[in-house]
């Protein structure tokens, strides 16, 4: 299967809060009908995503879309990413 056939849903996402004194990024991700809410605390390396129902879904996707532009999100900031798959 080629990447032009992967299913793919944008993530959208929007940060609230941004603390490099305590470590953390705060903010809101949407994808397809799901929203969930996250606190990313970098030092640690955990995100926390609530609520729970759809979590699985997008976890590792939103981790690795954090790891990759932490240092580039500011508060206010609208972002999206691709996730490879339907949702």
């Amino acid at each position: 299967m080629s990447s032009k056939n992967l299913p793919e849903t944008t993530a959208y996402v929007r940060i609230t809060q941004h603390s490099w004194q305590h470590g953390k990024i705060e903010g809101e991700v949407q994808a397809a009908e799901y929203e969930w809410q996250f606190q990313w605390c970098f030092r640690r390396g955990q995100l926390l995503v609530k609520p729970s129902l759809g979590r699985a879904l997008i976890q590792e996707p939103l981790g690795r879309f954090l790891e990759q532009w932490d240092y580039q999100l500011e508060p206010g900031g609208d972002y999206a990413f691709t996730i490879r798959a339907v949702l």
